[in-house]
């Protein structure tokens, strides 16, 4: 996922293009083996087969799976959620591909204990993983592990089980362990023979240690990666604290301070004053200017004069002034109690940041870092360096361990803290954001632009943050803002009024349309919505929503032909739960979908558990598009996930049924089937409920489940939070210079392809692309764009079920570099 302006979080990224590719006939019910296809980062793809029935004995024992401590004291403990999802993937796909595969418990002191620390890792033990938080196998502090004594007792546990590939979870001190017990590896088997705890031959056997990273951190501040794995789902803890926060505070007119995690990198304090609009955040990269004390109060109570019931202000932990003196929470309490008399309550959240359910990009992300760390340790030979498994936009990425551990401890330690910029590449773009939203007050010299805003089709959560961005930012740029209730069908009924900076305070954090939407498209009321954008003087259209945002933005510019009055700059935002519409990635409402029904999804596994020998069909929302099915399918560990893109018949639904027979003579007595709304007009959800009901009858019985509008609703989550955000900022900011190239001789003439685009996230950046240029890559009867990037990544589900497949890896032609120059952020 993809929380910045420019790249992919939550970021979903979850979400990103991974790099497995297949073609259209290889897809994910076929009952044919299909191959799996990792592209090098440069040069030619090139092919490795590994099947899938290969004996352990042809492939070395190579994976050792831990999360290791790290050995710089400020990082031990550590565990975050979604690192059960980043295990269960590498175990599974480690034996998949014929590996013998271990965990070690307790981290880098069960690696120096060995004994029961070091146990085999079966299909079934990394079952019902997906949903725990933290860590299973445990985590704790090594000192044994600091000393070449305790290394070399950890080398002897791993030559006596013939383990010469290690998959390390953790941050950059545990990933600098790590490489230095691969750098001293030598030395210790020499140390080891001549002290007589192995043998010559032994040692020659395990001449070579391979290591690959996963990085498990929720302040995200791990160089080369756009998010790590745990960011999520503290984003998710943090905002639900808020949420509760904000209902309180509002009835007694509070001030209320919140302190995150975040020593040295502030990225959780940032993310969640986007999503929640705080009035002021405090960070370690940003030091506030010298008279911030001044600038604080008096920006409180302009807010409080404003008519704001209550403040939030959010507070990173590592937060200091630009004399290098903390700020803490009560500092600040203290200061807005005595100088301005408000009632003040601090909260500071501590470890709840780091417990609970992982969301489900960060299930989706610890999953696909988990088979790109396998892949890595597949291709690694002895000249191989000790590499590191990234999200950089929507791809899967492999980068020099020790480089990406080098930036980030030069970044921590540097005086001038803003060069931890360099971590995350959307940091950025999140604090001019943050600070045009928040710190910049509308100009008192007026424009004479006036900008409309709607919304269109079916409501879903995130909608409302984009409009709160959109009338804040360009009540800012000096623009008058107009509010259209109701859609088209409101606009071409003169449902239009202007909305002001206090109407869309606490918009982030509600779901649903507060304009009110509805599906009626503009084709038969031009003439209506022709007359009321000149009689309202309309000069641009922020138009949000989903398909029918699409389809009624391409008619508006098919219109300009017959309707001068249709010649403005108009820009659609995608926003629609089930991410169909074409020129974007990604769609504002999607995220919280996803994981209402992966949450849904858990407690139907978890009722499963109890009662054994059961299977569940669920049914999910996305109209044609099998984008929800697919990726609730891989976070919530599903069997299979029917949609119409992947075409299935009879043949394929026996094999899913033969499937879940041989499932149930195992430990895992439980199945999860998804069935996208329209995958099949004659395989119904009741079709398929009954045939797996009769033939699974005597071995499993079934239910099902139609989970219905439950996915339109909610709280956003901070994803669609953000990108709301940042969709409505942008969208202004564009059509505001759009406005200056087609002012002519007085007026507002546009009717240029490029004057009516759709803003979409595309792999690694925003962009604006005209709606007639989408036209070609649109499939108007089914509603979905013609190409998809999230049908890549169904491939990984297949594998993860244990699917009888064959897999296809490509050998990368060199490792990605992170070091670069940036140029510095300035206030």
């Amino acid at each position: 996922m993809w929380y910045g302006g420019e790249k992919h979080p939550r970021s979903t990224a979850a979400f990103g293009e991974t790099r497995a590719v297949r073609s259209a006939n290889q897809l994910q019910h076929k009952c044919t083996p299909w191959p799996l296809v990792y592209q090098p980062a440069k040069g030619k793809t090139v092919h490795k087969t590994y099947s899938p029935v290969a004996s352990a004995a042809t492939i070395s024992q190579w994976v050792f799976l831990s999360h290791l401590m790290p050995i710089r004291h400020r990082s031990c403990y550590l565990c975050v959620s979604g690192m059960n999802a980043a295990v269960r993937a590498t175990v599974r796909v480690g034996l998949y591909t014929g590996a013998k595969v271990y965990f070690v418990h307790e981290g880098y002191q069960g690696l120096v204990d060995g004994g029961e620390n070091i146990r085999p890792a079966t299909w079934e033990s990394v079952s019902m993983m997906l949903q725990l938080g933290g860590t299973v196998i445990g985590s704790a502090r090594c000192q044994d592990f600091r000393v070449r004594e305790g290394r070399m007792k950890a080398a002897c546990n791993l030559v006596k089980l013939g383990i010469t590939n290690l998959c390390v979870i953790g941050g950059d001190g545990s990933l600098t362990g790590a490489n230095q017990f691969r750098t001293e590896w030598s030395g210790l088997l020499a140390d080891l023979v001549r002290a007589g705890k192995i043998t010559q031959e032994e040692a020659k056997k395990s001449s070579h240690l391979n290591i690959v990273g996963m990085v498990g951190s929720i302040d995200n501040d791990f160089c080369g990666t756009d998010m790590t794995i745990g960011t999520d789902s503290a984003l998710h803890r943090i905002i639900e604290v808020v949420d509760a926060i904000t209902t309180t505070a509002q009835s007694h007119q509070r001030t209320f301070i919140l302190e995150v995690m975040g020593r040295h990198c502030g990225y959780l304090a940032l993310v969640t004053a986007l999503a929640c609009g705080a009035d002021w955040v405090f960070i370690p990269e940003m030091p506030p200017d010298d008279g911030w004390e001044e600038h604080l109060c008096r920006r409180l109570a302009d807010q409080r004069a404003r008519g704001s019931r209550l403040n939030v202000i959010i507070v990173a932990e590592g937060a200091m002034s630009r004399a290098g003196k903390p700020i803490s929470s009560e500092d600040i309490k203290k200061l807005v109690t005595d100088r301005l008399g408000f009632d003040t309550r601090t909260t500071i959240l501590g470890h709840v940041q780091r417990g609970g359910t992982p969301s489900a990009f960060d299930r989706i992300l610890g999953s696909r870092m988990g088979v790109e760390a396998v892949m890595a340790l597949l291709e690694a030979t002895p000249d191989t360096p000790a590499c590191v498994v990234s999200l950089s936009g929507n791809q899967a990425v492999r980068l020099p361990l020790m480089e990406c551990v080098q930036v980030v401890r030069q970044n921590v330690f540097n005086s001038m803290l803003r060069a931890i910029f360099m971590i995350c590449r959307s940091f950025e773009n999140n604090w001019n954001t943050y600070k045009l939203l928040a710190h910049i007050n509308p100009p008192d010299v007026k424009s004479n632009i006036n900008m409309a805003i709607l919304n269109i089709g079916a409501p879903c959560a995130g909608m409302n943050a984009a409009v709160r961005a959109a009338v804040r930012m360009g009540l800012i740029q000096g623009h008058t803002m107009l509010a259209v209730h109701d859609g088209f069908d409101g606009l071409a009924h003169g449902q239009v009024e202007p909305i002001n900076w206090t109407a869309v305070s606490g918009w982030t954090g509600k779901g649903g349309s507060m304009l009110g939407t509805k599906r009626t498209l503009p084709a038969e009321i031009l003439e209506e919505i022709s007359q009321n954008i000149a009689k309202f003087n309309i000069h641009a259209l922020v138009i949000i929503g989903g398909f029918e945002a699409y389809v009624g933005g391409l008619q508006l510019v098919q219109a300009r032909e017959k309707y001068e009055e249709m010649c403005i700059p108009m820009v659609v935002i995608p926003a629609t739960v089930s991410n169909n519409v074409p020129g974007s990635d990604f769609s504002i409402g999607a995220d919280t979908a996803l994981n209402t029904i992966t949450s849904t999804c858990d407690r139907i596994k978890q009722s499963a558990a109890g009662t054994k020998r059961r299977v569940f069909i669920v049914e999910t929302m996305g109209g044609y598009c099998g984008y929800l099915a697919t990726m609730a399918g891989l976070a919530a560990g599903a069997d299979a996930a029917y949609i119409y893109e992947d075409k299935f018949n009879i043949k394929d639904l026996e094999v899913n049924v033969q499937h879940l027979l041989q499932k149930m003579k195992t430990t895992v007595k439980r199945g999860l089937i998804l069935r996208n709304e329209n995958c099949n007009a004659n395989y119904t959800t009741d079709f398929i409920f009954n045939l797996y009901s009769e033939e699974g009858k005597g071995v499993f019985d079934c239910r099902k489940n139609v989970l219905g509008h439950m996915q339109q609703g909610g709280t956003p989550t901070p994803f669609d939070r953000n990108f709301g955000t940042k969709m409505g900022t942008k969208s202004v900011l564009w059509l505001t210079d759009k406005l200056k190239e087609c002012y002519r001789h007085g007026r507002i003439f546009a009717n240029t392809q490029d004057s009516a685009c759709v803003l979409g996230m595309k792999k690694r950046s925003l962009t604006f692309q005209p709606l007639a240029e989408l036209n070609g890559e649109t499939d108007f009867e089914h509603r979905i764009p013609k190409t998809q990037w999230w049908l890549k990544i169904r491939p990984i589900m297949k594998i993860l079920a244990k699917y009888n497949i064959k897999l296809d890896t490509s050998e990368h032609a060199d490792m990605e570099h992170v070091i670069k120059k940036r140029t510095p952020l300035t206030k």
